[in-house]
């Protein structure tokens, strides 16, 4: 069917998908940066001469570093653990002896997994009751589904999990704040680790007193998601997380995922009110119907909390946590990645999506396995590209509408949207795929929130697919107000400055931002809807973009910062409060470590189960001669009236 006789109440408005790849297909697009090894990339295997995915690399072999600037293993000789032998007396035993013992014998049922899994967290017997494992695998499955996970699944995670020390051999380091570093691992690198997350074995990471070693990272056992409440959307995705497992445990993925840190100070950041990047150099897709995770090909954003994976180990259940339980390599970004600052994001290529689902929020439902047809990269990584980002929370909903606030947004959006871009002033593929980021539970608004990412995309100089998640009004809205904005040639400059005075000089509850921008841009040619004829395809490409970052931004940067840290409460995962950490080795005095090891467990003890949770790398393909022809039009053609 011709674009032509296409129909206004299609699902989407605005420019085709091809001119957000790039390329006639999804996977047309340039790849990201081939896996190397550096100094600022630890590369945990060998990397294959032949592009070999017939089965999984070797690992490379390091060292175990139990420092502060890496993960502190379960199987490192420095994990020492206390226990009572049979006289009473307290000695010191290397903590994966215990593991290696609790979970080489028989689990025949939840308590006994349960039994398990406190022989080596021995300080909260009395703490974790694992209500909801035992509901699970007691109420809500069928006997043979709960026969099976014990008989067959269970034993393979367990052999999966003592396999460790043989598949990571070398030391993985934390992707620490302000630092830009990246981390690849194998697909089964990635499953052995996350089967220790699963039987709770990383040491120091279940206490979140203000003083904790690990305080400013996320949740990584499992032990939190076993222990709240019952309800169906916890069932739900402990669902989706057995269903990896016996996925993996089945037949071993072979593939390898990166995670890249990205940090750019704010001095560095755009001069937003100087940008003379113009909005119409950007094509703009619109759907009310596909989600973020079937926009294949595109860079696909993670409405992220500050600490990754937000409540997906807790009771959270919207974009983000629901995105890591179908994709659980993505929650092995917790293991590593200090929370986010305001000018950082992460960058995730080459995850898998093993399950499906329905429902959202408290609907969800796991809805059986999902077989991953996305095509790998020169260096074996699935071509999907997770851009973790996240929004500012906004409990008074007045702060949104601050300059700062604004600001923030803008940066941080950037920041992740610009990961590896090129100097070119050419626009960059693959584009954007994303949605009302930071709305919802952490109070935004969609019609300016929208605005901002645009902005910062036209920045980026990378296309933008946005999704309505079936909002057809707010779609129709987006492609009105993007037609008015490129049919009268605004720049991104002008965008933020009319978006400032609007928040300085309006009431934002009497007049709307359109209303408002509408007024500002006068009577002109622009049309006022998104048009559905695709067949006048058009950007403008080949114009340069003034640089435009200043050094001198100090009081602005003052301001921003005591803005995003004003003590403003934030939908986070944790409450502040963590034990005193110390570092052990076996030559350290016993009667100390013993005392010191006690103040930790007593501490780790203390474990708030129910604070406040978030319910919530280049390989270079030339754009086919189609394109090119289509890019050579005005992007305003779209946006023709109807």
């Amino acid at each position: 069917m011709s674009t032509k006789a296409m129909s206004i109440d299609q699902t989407w408005r605005g420019v085709q998908l091809s001119q957000i790849y790039g390329s006639d297909s999804p996977w047309g697009s340039p790849e990201f940066p081939l896996v190397r090894p550096g100094f600022n990339h630890a590369v945990l295997y060998h990397i294959p001469s032949h592009g070999d995915l017939e089965r999984p690399p070797k690992p490379q072999i390091g060292h175990d570093k139990w420092d502060h600037d890496h993960v502190r293993m379960p199987y490192s000789q420095h994990s020492l653990y206390p226990i009572v032998d049979e006289n009473g007396q307290k000695q010191l035993k290397e903590r994966w002896l215990i593991i290696e013992e609790a979970l080489s014998k028989p689990i025949r049922n939840s308590k006994e997994l349960a039994a398990a899994i406190l022989k080596y967290n021995t300080q909260f017997i009395d703490v974790w009751k694992f209500s909801s494992l035992h509901y699970l695998l007691n109420e809500h499955l069928e006997e043979e589904e709960s026969n099976y996970f014990f008989d067959v699944t269970l034993p393979q995670i367990a052999k999966l999990a003592l396999a460790l020390p043989k598949l990571i051999q070398s030391s993985i380091p934390l992707l620490k704040q302000e630092k830009n570093k990246s981390i690849s691992l194998t697909q089964h690198q990635v499953s052995s680790l996350l089967a220790n997350a699963f039987f709770c074995t990383f040491p120091r990471r279940n206490s979140r007193k203000s003083t904790a070693e690990y305080c400013n990272y996320p949740y990584i056992n499992f032990s939190n998601l076993y222990n709240i409440m019952p309800k169906d959307s916890i069932l739900e995705k402990l669902k989706c997380i057995c269903h990896y497992f016996r996925r993996v445990c089945t037949k071993v993925p072979t593939g390898v995922v990166t995670f890249t840190r990205r940090f750019v100070p704010r001095r560095d950041c755009p001069d937003w009110g100087r940008s003379e990047s113009p909005i119409a150099n950007v094509p703009l897709y619109v759907d009310s119907e596909t989600i973020i995770e079937d926009m294949h090909g595109l860079i696909q954003v993670d409405f992220a909390n500050k600490f990754l994976g937000g409540g997906v180990l807790g009771g959270g259940c919207v974009q983000e946590e629901i995105r890591f339980v179908i994709c659980p390599e993505l929650i092995l970004s917790m293991l590593f990645t200090e929370v986010l600052k305001p000018t950082e994001t992460l960058f995730i290529i080459g995850s898998e999506r093993y399950s499906n689902y329905t429902g959202y929020g408290s609907s969800f439902q796991w809805a059986g396995n999902h077989v991953d047809q996305t095509p790998y990269d020169s260096s074996c990584r699935r071509r999907c590209a997770v851009l973790a980002m996240d929004a500012r929370p906004y409990f008074n909903p007045s702060l949104e509408w601050k300059k700062e606030a604004i600001l923030r947004e803008l940066n941080k959006a950037w920041v992740g949207f610009s990961t590896y871009t090129d100097d070119s002033p050419t626009i960059q593929y693959p584009g954007i795929a994303t949605g009302n980021w930071g709305c919802g539970a952490f109070g935004g608004t969609a019609t300016l929130k929208w605005l901002l990412q645009l902005a910062s995309a036209t920045h980026a100089r990378r296309g933008l697919a946005y999704c309505t998640f079936g909002d057809s009004e707010l779609r129709d809205h987006v492609g009105a107000v993007y037609g008015m904005l490129a049919g009268r040639g605004v720049t991104v400059g002008q965008l933020f400055n009319m978006i400032v005075k609007y928040c300085e000089t309006c009431n934002v509850k009497e007049t709307t931002l359109r209303s408002f921008l509408e007024k500002e841009l006068g009577e002109g040619p622009s049309p006022h809807h998104m048009s559905v004829d695709n067949s006048q395809a058009t950007v403008e490409r080949d114009k340069k973009q003034q640089e435009t970052v200043e050094e001198n931004k100090k009081d602005e940067e003052n301001l921003f910062e005591s803005f995003e840290f004003d003590g403003e409460i934030s939908p986070d995962l944790f409450e502040d409060d963590e034990p005193n950490v110390v570092e052990t080795s076996k030559s350290s005095d016993p009667k100390k470590l013993f005392t010191e090891l006690d103040k930790q467990d007593e501490a780790s003890g203390n474990l708030n189960l129910n604070g406040p949770r978030c319910s919530t790398e280049t390989m270079d393909v030339e754009v086919s001669p189609k394109v090119k022809k289509i890019m050579t039009k005005k992007i305003t053609d779209y946006f023709k009236k109807t």
